[in-house]
């Protein structure tokens, strides 16, 4: 009797030793696997879903409120002109290799950023840079060509992470940063491991290993979070199962905003919708309210241009595009336009194939027909993104403040006015804050009036995690899972 009672006593304390183990290790759902997992060098938000501020860090960083942080950087001056940035850099930080990080690294990763062959998805936020100099090994000063305000914002993102010559060139499968997370290894299709990095140089990270497993379907992620092999998904694919998970103790409902304009992207680079009256009369025959409905279960904000409604700055456009059926079908007529087919590329998220299927229908009651595509995100990537092989497409745009990008005449839907270039190139130079209002304000206005897309609905970010789970980020300010302050509690 007491042998048993020693071995049950054993295994009990064997089986709170596992729970315990457990309390310092996390496992996330993620949609999307990433491409890639350098972020220097793709546009996928699920690379910065992993690796932003965990594996790789900036001279600056977001915080969860949007607010722009000190990283890499201890601080910085700037001088009189807004031309000149010094930069401090923290002392005694290292890479995930044992290699130091210094200025020259700090030179290297801004100086690739902004080169000629440069494949950095967002090269327009190094363009402004005339010079990198190093003082010394803690001291980098960064010279501009004209004054930019907003240059230890453009730091912040994940394309602007810092990186070393000597582990640059496997980036993308084997990642080498200096954040409080070492890359472990990646099964894809299935998941990709991270552990703390005991060497960490700031506040190190009370978990020990994180897992991301990739979930893209709906069913399988609410099945998975029902069983526990789940323990968070911070951007949780099946809303319509949110109310029933709000009503389970044992888990807890994160409802926050993203940066995420989600848009019905047209190619304006090619005929009928290089026709501003096409590309309105499509944007008058969507119901943005029936798309949030049906796709999103109510979880989502009308927008009617590339802005984020709790930006202090956004204009609301939405009455510009407003749903009118009979004002497309006359467009159309205008447009000289009948019979009109068009290709929809359909990428894995659940808005854009949820959503597709409602704005095909919409469409068709127009006149206007479509084919619609289910692509996978890489080859989302290589055919609509870099290809511009496609007429239209849903995306929720990730990335903060991004309205610049209509000034990129490259860029896949090929808009580029000169107009609005040099509006984008006024904003640059302004540093007084009702100026740079101003110009936002004309900039959204000039992108709703010209029907470049039509804007459907701002993503809300919505999120389920185990009830004992603290410190994830309620709203998304940039495209990031970071676990540098989550933890377990009693």
């Amino acid at each position: 009797m007491l042998d048993r009672v020693t071995t049950t006593a054993a295994a009990l304390a064997l089986m709170a030793g596992a729970v315990l183990a457990a309390e310092d290790t996390i496992t996330l759902g993620m949609v999307l696997e990433p491409p890639n997992l350098d972020p220097t060098a793709g546009a996928a938000a699920a690379i910065d879903e992993v690796v932003y501020a965990n594996i790789f860090e900036g001279l600056t960083r977001f915080g969860p409120d949007g607010s722009v942080r000190p990283a890499l950087a201890a601080s910085w001056d700037v001088d009189a002109e807004g031309r000149i940035f010094t930069f401090h850099l923290h002392d005694g930080v290292t890479f995930h290799d044992g290699t130091a990080m210094d200025a020259e690294d700090v030179k290297f990763s801004l100086d690739r950023a902004r080169a000629e062959d440069s494949t950095n998805a967002q090269k327009a936020l190094f363009a402004g840079i005339d010079t990198v100099e190093v003082t010394d090994s803690l001291t980098v000063t960064v010279t501009l060509k004209a004054p930019d305000g907003n240059f230890p914002f453009n730091m912040a993102w994940g394309d602007a992470v810092i990186v070393a010559p000597e582990s640059i060139a496997t980036a993308a499968t084997s990642p080498v940063g200096t954040g409080p997370f070492r890359f472990e290894s990646w099964t894809q299709g299935d998941r990709i491991e991270i552990t703390r990095n005991d060497a960490y140089w700031g506040e190190p990270a009370a978990l020990s290993r994180a897992t991301f497993r990739i979930i893209s379907d709906p069913t399988a992620a609410f099945a998975a979070m029902m069983a526990g092999d789940i323990d968070a998904f911070p951007n949780f694919p099946a809303p319509e199962t949110l109310a029933q998970l709000a009503a389970d103790p044992r888990f807890k409902v994160i409802v926050g905003s993203t940066e995420g304009e989600t848009i019905l992207a047209m190619n304006n680079g090619q005929p009928p919708l290089d026709n501003v009256k096409v590309r309105e009369a499509i944007a008058h025959a969507i119901n943005r309210q029936d798309i949030i409905d049906g796709a999103m279960f109510g979880y989502g904000t009308p927008i009617g241009t590339h802005f984020a409604p709790h930006n202090p700055d956004y204009v609301d456009l939405t009455a510009l595009s407003a749903y009118d059926p009979e004002k497309s079908k006359a467009l159309l007529a205008e447009a000289g336009v009948e019979g009109l087919k068009l290709r929809l590329a359909l990428p894995p998220p659940t808005y854009a194939r949820r959503g597709g299927e409602i704005i095909a229908a919409q469409l068709a009651a127009v006149g206007i027909q479509t084919e619609i595509t289910n692509v996978e995100w890489a080859q989302w990537l290589e055919q609509v993104f870099k290809g511009k092989d496609f007429d239209l497409t849903i995306v929720s745009h990730t990335e903060p403040m991004d309205i610049n990008i209509y000034a990129r005449p490259d860029y896949y839907f090929q808009y580029g006015k000169p107009e609005f270039v040099a509006l984008m190139d006024e904003l640059t130079k302004t540093s007084d804050p009702a100026g740079r209002s101003a110009l936002l304000r004309q900039a959204q206005e000039m992108i709703a009036k010209d029907y470049v897309n039509a804007y459907l609905f701002q993503l809300a970010k919505t999120g389920v995690a185990n009830a004992r789970i603290e410190g994830l980020w309620e709203n998304s300010p940039t495209q990031a899972n970071d676990l540098t302050a989550v933890r377990w509690v009693e």
